[in-house]
């Protein structure tokens, strides 16, 4: 599967370099074996990457080819370094916004150099001269590259639709080779003249020895710093993503000893004479989708481009450019994507992608990065400073006494010279003679903002005033002010009540619920004087005020999975949901044959006793209880009472039989109809059914994907789940939708 992705890409980035032809086939086979050996990615697979191919072609102008050998031989000798000294996570804190902005600028620089090609030009020196070419070029087209270009797209486009809808079979052949298939067919019956592959008669045919570069020293440098790094880079982030996706049992990735495997492949590979290796994504994702399990996949996909390369070198000839070019435009398009943007917009990195992208089109691929980096660090240094502060006069209560007013200031954040103007700005709003509750929550605290606080409280308090200074993080004002200037005297951590036990201390807690070899009894019994310690205090009022009567909002219905934490996926508190958990978070239906009055009895003492008019249901994904209406139940006919209940579940798995299958995983299509059959189990009680019918009660279907840990809401009109409404700006700002 790989090898048959890995021979069209390899040849139109060699074209796009500037390379030999071979170049890429070699880079391919060096990628493949040696990566594929030393490399600490089993799944990972290496080979020219086309985010490496406007570094390539800048040199190849500027040094020549073989010298770009020798300078993707330094690049590899640096990698191995890096990867001796042990510092692969290091290469990782450069932001994913300048990585994915460099790839998306890369892409770009390749379209337009390769729409020259499909159009019967030659692309020119830079992304900007492409641009001011392109409409000379558009004029005046060659109509049989054109053709192919446009061909090879088309079959590419469809291909990939085909391998969606068609028969499973289709996607054993990846859309770039039934694409560059057809083009070299429909050129080969056109007889056309279009420029295609030149390979030599043998892969090492034209092979020299690497030459020294000529130049300036930094020059040199910064080129193999550039090959060395960007690669090193792009390695360790594929290695990343691919690590998520790795099935169970397969090892997790040594990233340092990927570095050593990148290392060794360049060195290789620029001895040999090709093209700069790096771990690239649509081959590594395209290995991972076929099953690989081990990196005997990885090696192989290198030999059977090697035994390609030596058997069907004639064929391989017949290949057009332009076909390969359209080839490279597609995977560049590729490389600007939509849901980067969205990603990062939410973490507002926006400018430093847009930077790098433009950067690196108009400027070039180092200096864009550079730019990106620049930007990043800008916006990185402004949320350090960043700093908030709240004036509010306090609502007194009825056992306040009127005799002074009480205002309320919160500043948070990260208290330096420059946020003083805004800190004293927001004092000057304060009253003289009035009682003043201000909270530092404050990670730094330099001298002038000290001063300013300091001397504003003196002179607040000289004209009558009082002022409580609480420090909510760390005692910054408190050491100023008696001069011990030892190390912050931090509050402790916060109670991590919603992670799970086994985690606290790799989150950096320390407690009883530490200690190696406790009993489950015992745990739960630590879990309780950790409570003790440091909640109980801060929950203590609400509880007091709920004591003596609760007064819930919604009616939340749930599985007993143990992952499904209703309080924490709704944001909620004690006292805002009424609980009912059971297997599979069923509903037995009214009148059902296998009695069951436990679920309703909650329903009817929500609605009727405690006012309730809300019932939410909410199911989840990989749910034990629809796996086993799936299996028949044969797994659990051993558990009688079990098989019983999940009897309420044949309504679902009837609706699931009825339903066409959407793509989506068997056993989460039966999650997601559970949750929608199960509110209709709920309407065939008449007197529930009367009030909702009136608008008295609200019925809404929530579901829970463990593994992403997002939440999506039911639309019953199409029974199918989206996005919470507001989650996103694009999301509508409509109420959520609900079932009724």
């Amino acid at each position: 599967m790989v090898f048959l992705v890995a021979i069209p890409l390899s040849l139109g980035i060699a074209v796009a370099s500037g390379a030999p032809i071979a170049a890429g086939l070699i880079a391919a086979i060096v990628g493949g074996i040696v990566a594929g050996l030393v490399g600490g990615s089993p799944l990972q697979v290496s080979g020219p990457a086309a985010g490496l191919t406007v570094i390539v072609a800048s040199m190849v102008q500027t040094y020549g080819w073989r010298a770009t050998c020798t300078i993707t031989i330094l690049g590899g000798l640096l990698q191995l370094g890096l990867g001796l000294c042990r510092v692969a996570r290091a290469a990782l804190v450069v932001s994913p916004a300048v990585v994915h902005g460099m790839l998306a600028g890369v892409g770009v620089v390749i379209v337009l150099a390769q729409v020259h090609v499909v159009l019967g030009g030659s692309p020119q020196q830079s992304a900007l001269d492409n641009l001011a070419e392109l409409p000379g070029q558009l004029a005046a087209p060659l109509w049989q590259p054109t053709l192919i270009g446009l061909l090879t797209i088309a079959v590419l486009l469809a291909w990939t639709w085909l391998a969606r809808v068609g028969p499973p079979a289709l996607r054993w052949f990846p859309g770039p080779l039934p694409a560059i298939v057809v083009a070299t067919g429909v050129a080969w019956v056109l007889a056309s003249d279009a420029p295609r592959v030149d390979l030599p008669d043998n892969l090492l045919a034209d092979w020299g020895p690497p030459e020294l570069p000529s130049g300036s020293l930094p020059g040199i440098a910064g080129a193999v710093l550039a090959i060395g790094l960007v690669a090193a880079v792009e390695s360790l982030l594929c290695s990343v993503a691919i690590d998520r996706q790795r099935p169970t049992g397969v090892a997790r990735t040594d990233l340092d000893r990927e570095l050593l495997g990148q290392g060794s492949a360049n060195m290789v590979s620029g001895f040999l004479g090709g093209l700069p290796v790096a771990g690239v994504i649509v081959r590594s994702t395209a290995n991972l989708q076929a099953g690989a399990r081990t990196r005997m996949s990885t090696i192989l996909h290198g030999v059977w481009v090697l035994v390609l390369a030596l058997l069907c070198g004639p064929f391989i000839e017949q290949v057009p450019l332009a076909a390969l070019a359209a080839l490279l435009i597609a995977l560049g398009a590729k490389m600007v994507k939509a849901s980067h943007v969205r990603n990062l917009r939410h973490h507002r990195e926006v400018p430093s992608y847009f930077a790098t992208l433009g950067g690196v089109v108009v400027l070039g691929l180092g200096e864009g990065v550079l730019v990106g980096i620049a930007v990043a660090a800008i916006m990185a240094l402004r949320r350090l400073t960043r700093l908030s502060v709240r004036v509010e006069e306090a609502v007194p209560t009825a056992d306040d006494l009127p005799t002074q007013a009480t205002w309320h200031v919160v500043v948070e954040g990260t208290l330096t010279f420059l946020g003083v103007p805004k800190v004293a700005a927001a004092l000057q709003r304060v009253p003289a003679g009035t009682v003043v509750d201000l909270d530092l929550n404050v990670d730094f605290m330099d001298n002038a903002a000290f001063d300013t606080i300091h001397q504003w409280r003196l002179a607040h308090e000289r004209q009558g005033g009082r002022v409580d200074i609480d420090e909510v993080h760390e005692s910054w004002y408190e050491r100023a002010v008696t001069g011990d200037m030892s190390s912050p005297r931090k509050s402790p951590p916060p109670a991590r009540w919603w992670a799970p036990w086994a985690t606290r201390g790799r989150r950096g807690e320390t407690s009883e619920l530490d200690a190696p070899g406790v009993s489950p009894s015992a745990l739960l019994l630590a879990g309780v004087r950790d409570y003790h310690g440091r909640t109980a205090r801060l929950v203590r009022p609400i509880m007091a005020e709920l004591a003596f009567e609760q007064k819930p909002e919604h009616l939340f219905i749930t599985c007993v999975d143990s992952r499904v934490v209703p309080n924490i996926i709704t944001s909620s508190g004690p006292g805002d949901l009424f609980i009912n958990r059971n297997v599979g978070n069923l509903i037995p239906r009214s009148g059902s044959r296998t009695t069951d009055d436990s679920v309703a009895a909650t329903v009817e003492y929500a609605i009727n006793v405690l006012g309730i008019r809300t019932i939410t249901v909410c199911g989840h994904s990989n749910c034990g209880a629809m796996a086993a209406l799936l299996a028949g139940g044969t797994e659990v006919e051993h558990l009688r009472s079990l098989t019983r209940w999940l009897r309420h579940g044949n309504h679902s798995l009837a609706r699931f039989l009825d339903t066409e299958p959407d793509g989506q995983p068997p056993l989460a299509r039966l999650c997601q109809i559970n949750v929608a059959q199960q509110l209709d189990n709920l309407l065939t009680y008449p007197w529930l059914r009367e009030r909702v019918e009136a608008g008295e009660v609200e019925l809404v279907g929530l579901y829970l994907d463990l593994e992403s840990a997002q939440v999506s809401v039911l639309d019953r009109a199409s029974t199918t789940f989206a996005p919470v409404p507001g989650d996103n700006p694009g999301d509508s700002q409509t109420a959520p939708t609900t079932v009724a």
